[in-house]
This record gives structure tokens, sequence and C-alpha cells, in this order.
């Protein structure tokens, strides 16, 4: 029995097309397309809602927010979601839903790293594999769901990692949870670092700064002049930061600012292992977080949720060091 699929869309490149001579852009046909899209037809009931139109660089917390309301209003009346969603910002995207988000249906975004006007366009087969996924009874209870090149990956691991190849979005740590071959679904494992925070408010003034040979505390500075909740450092290696660092860490602590560090490698985990002056372990002395292995953006996201719903630095941080990262 075909199952009754919501499919939502948002923008980006999978709704574009170019136009000469100011290159690609928004297509306001996209979604009159998809509600014609013969490939669907025999796949699921398929009803097409409107989000947005814009490019995922337009995308921020708050409309990630009200993404989550928009799914929850109509989940109900579906058997799985499917969102369409720009790349450059989808990790992001699908992390906050993932996080967020409280039913077990599945939730499934996709993409398209080529606009309509390109040969070999990979939306249109991406669209299909991701409606197969989100009608898949086994996706159900696996979290929200990025489904790209007919594989199946956890939104809270999976990044980007080319600006342009079809294949770029991966898994580097864990690989991936499934493919999407002709015939079935398949799934190889389950993501077992799920959480969920259940919130209806965030807090967006979460900083991130990345880390190279060099830099010094001005980013912080900046930071705590503009009221920053809390400071996410994409750190070296296991999680250490150069001296020039250390003393604005130290004053953001005392202003009771937040201080979380992951490290800006791809793939790893941040360790308190060096003891010298911005070492990991005189980090954690002093009063820093270590993230574990989830990276800087995805970080930041999980500190504006977490903020949304306990409001205090005290709250937020008893909340990391108790649940697992």
């Amino acid at each position: 029995m075909k199952k009754k699929i919501l499919l939502i869309t948002t923008g980006g490149t999978i709704a574009m097309k170019y136009n000469s001579p100011v290159g690609i852009v928004p297509d306001d046909e996209f979604v009159d397309h998809l509600r014609s899209y013969p490939q669907l037809e025999n796949l699921a009931f398929i009803h097409v809602a409107e989000f947005s139109n814009i490019p995922s660089p337009y995308m921020n917390s708050e409309l990630m927010m009200r993404l989550v309301r928009f799914v929850e209003d109509k989940i109900e009346d579906y058997d799985g979601v499917v969102i369409t969603h720009g790349t450059d910002t989808l990790e992001e995207s699908a992390y906050f839903l993932d996080l967020v988000l409280e039913t077990q249906k599945p939730v499934v975004f996709t993409a398209a790293m080529r606009s309509g006007s390109e040969l070999g366009l990979d939306g249109p087969r991406n669209i299909v594999g991701a409606v197969r996924v989100a009608s898949c009874p086994e996706a159900t209870g696996k979290g929200v769901l990025v489904v790209m090149n007919d594989e199946i990956n956890a939104a809270r691991d999976v990044v980007k990692t080319d600006s342009g190849k079809t294949n770029s979005f991966i898994t580097p740590s864990y690989g991936l949870l499934g493919t999407i071959d002709p015939d079935r679904v398949i799934f190889y494992r389950q993501s077992t670092k799920m959480e969920k925070i259940k919130t209806k408010e965030i807090e967006s003034n979460i900083d991130l700064i990345r880390c190279v040979s060099g830099i010094d505390g001005r980013y912080i500075e900046c930071s705590l002049q503009h009221h920053a909740k809390a400071i996410v450092i994409e750190a070296f290696g296991r999680g250490n930061v150069p001296p020039t660092m250390v003393e604005p860490i130290k004053k953001a602590i005392a202003q009771n600012v937040l201080v979380v560090v992951v490290s800006r490698t791809y793939t790893g985990r941040v360790l308190p292992e060096y003891g010298y002056k911005g070492g990991g372990s005189m980090l954690q002395r002093m009063g820093v977080i270590l993230g574990e292995d989830l990276k800087g953006h995805k970080m930041r996201i999980k500190l504006m949720v977490l903020f949304g719903k306990y409001k205090s630095v005290e709250k937020v941080k008893k909340y990391l060091l108790e649940k697992p990262i």
C-alpha cells in the first residue's frame, strides 16, 4: 500500500535555474513541477507544500524553528516527510530538526548540487530516493535523515565535503546508514547518538570561531562586546588553541559566557591530552567544555537549542557534562 508523503520545499539549488546574465537564481515553477512529477506517482501519495523559496545561505535559526512548527502541524496526516533544501546550510537545518522534532515518523532532507538548467542534474533522482526512504518502514525512529546520491546519512554526522560534486554529502567518521538500490531501500546500521531537546524557543546569539595559526583573541573580544551567550571554538587537533587565546577565553568564562571547544579536523574527538598553555587539558581545567566529536557548526546549533530551553549557562553546562555529546 502506498504511503502518504508530504514534500516540503524550502528553496536552494534544487529549485533554481540559470537566468542570463545574472546566473543561477530561484525558479518559481519548481513547486508546480513537483506536483506533476511522473516518477513520484507510483511511489507514494504525494502532497507538496511550499515553506519558502530561498537560497540556503538565507536560512537562519528562526526559519529553522518555523520549519519545525510547520512539520509538527502537518505530520500527523502523513506517513513521512521529505524536505528539499539548499546544500549550503542543509547540515545545520537537518541537525536542528533532528534535535527538536519529536516525531518518530521518517523525516528526510534532500537537495541538489546542480540546478535545473545543468546537464546531469541530480535533483530529480535525489527527490525520488528521499521519497522512497520516507516511505520505508525501516526509516521509522532513525531520526532525521539526509538522502543524496542514493545514500542515507544521519543528520548529526553528515557533512558536505565538496563545493560542486554530486557525491559531496558523506559521513566521514562512521559511514552511511544505508543505500537506495533499484529494488529496495537497505539500512546497514542505526546511529546510536540520538537525542531530543524539547523546546519552543531558541537563542541565536551563539558565535563560532575557527582557529588558524597565529590567531589572537580579537574575535572572542568581539563576541563579548556583542553579548554572546556562548562561544564555540574550532580548535586544532585534539582541542588545542594558541596561547594568545587563553586570556580572552578566561575573560569570557569570568563573564559567564559558555565556551565549548571542538576540533577543526574532519574526524575525531577532542580530548584533554595536552597540558601546555592553550592545550585541551588546561582549557578543561579553566572551565571550557570539550565537545567530543561534534563539528563546530552543529555544536553551535545544539547550543542555540539548549539555551532556548534552559536559558542559563549553568543548566546548559550541566546538560553537556551529564549527557553524551
